[in-house]
């Protein structure tokens, strides 16, 4: 009787379906991997969906800042004058996160003695417009009753806005990038290092020795189930993000099928280290501290949280050098920018790198025993 050839592909379909269940029994893995996300996502999207009193605004470069009109606005507490280069702004504008640019002109008829002209975006509730309309009318008639009581106006605000094209820069829309890495890094480094090391402190890698798996299909086994698990968090994760709060995927599927691409790559990178840190940890209570060496830093200074930009230009340099900062990048241009996921290579180039040195320094400390 002819002898059935063992199936490598099956046991490793085997493995993966045990350690997938193993995960969804794990109250830890679904706390760190969705809850936690979930619930970042869930506070500062309803953070997102509140209007302050404060409005953000910028001032033309040409603008005429020597007169009273300008002091005014720059006194009243209920506008907040942003003070940036002219690309930024022009960005900031097209996303909404400015309300206009005010321009202070000097008439050159007679009367009123100042116009005041608004440049907006299409992203800018014109809720907003209006407020910034009425607050700088007031301030006109305050100009007027206290300093000109006898002429008719110093000013005047143009009805006439100009409007340039732009896409709503909701909050959600810098946050939920930066969740979906929280989520990818967690996974990827605590979720593989106690995995691989409680396998290996138990003794069944050393079982699997005695079966006619190789090696190479036993960790391909393990490595799938926690991949398949954490694209569907990430699944999870988008679509509370579309559905509740209006997280912006400009192309649609297309966006999310690039969106998954790079999630894939990035968790494969993010494993790594936790082949790494299960290696050279030698027992279990230290696997927080080696992990967190590395989570830590790019929790705080990836961008997950606020802009990269807000850190002083030495630390960016480092800020710039971690693998999640590129994550979040390459995700934000991807999903708001409608950036293609081949333009996006300088982020996705650097991670690929990471991959590369990651893995080769987990080849020679890898341990089966």
């Amino acid at each position: 009787m002819m002898q059935t050839k063992y199936s490598q592909f099956k046991a490793m379909l085997a493995i993966s379906k045990a350690s997938f269940r193993s995960m969804l029994r794990s109250p830890s893995t679904v706390i760190f991997s969705i809850v936690f996300p979930l619930v970042f996502i869930l506070v500062f999207g309803f953070i997102g969906g509140s209007n302050g009193i404060t409005l953000d605004v910028a001032l033309n470069k040409n603008a005429d800042t020597s007169n009273v009109i300008y002091s005014s606005i720059k006194d009243i507490g209920s506008i907040h004058i942003v003070q940036e280069d002219s690309l930024l702004l022009k960005e900031d504008l097209e996303k909404g996160n400015i309300t206009a640019i005010i321009n202070i002109v000097k008439n050159t008829f007679e009367n009123p003695e100042y116009i005041i002209e608004l440049k907006s975006s299409e992203a800018v509730n014109p809720q907003n417009i209006q407020v910034l309309q009425s607050i700088l009318k007031n301030i006109i008639s305050n100009i007027n009753a206290e300093k000109y009581p006898q002429a008719e106006t110093i000013a005047a605000v143009s009805n006439t806005i100009e409007k340039i094209p732009g896409r709503e820069y909701r909050r959600i829309d810098f946050i939920l990038p930066g969740q979906l890495g929280f989520s990818l890094l967690s996974a990827g480094v605590f979720g593989v290092a106690f995995s691989f090391f409680n396998l290996r402190q138990q003794l069944i890698l050393k079982r699997f020795f005695a079966t006619p798996v190789r090696r190479t299909f036993i960790v391909l086994g393990e490595t799938l189930s926690r991949v398949v698990f954490q694209m569907m968090t990430a699944i999870i994760i988008i679509g509370l993000g579309v559905f509740a709060f209006k997280f912006t995927l400009v192309k649609g599927f297309i966006t999310f099928m690039e969106i998954m691409l790079l999630s894939f790559i990035s968790l494969v990178v993010f494993m790594g280290f936790g082949f790494i840190v299960s290696s050279v940890a030698k027992n279990e209570s230290t696997i927080p501290p080696f992990a967190n060496m590395f989570t830590l830093p790019q929790f705080l200074l990836a961008g997950t949280f606020f802009p990269v930009t807000v850190f002083p230009k030495w630390l960016q340099v480092f800020c710039n050098i971690l693998p999640l900062t590129h994550f979040n990048n390459a995700m934000r241009n991807i999903s708001f920018e409608g950036a293609s996921f081949i333009s996006c290579w300088p982020d996705i180039g650097v991670l690929l790198l990471w991959g590369v040195l990651i893995y080769a320094a987990a080849v020679k400390v890898f341990r089966w025993e």
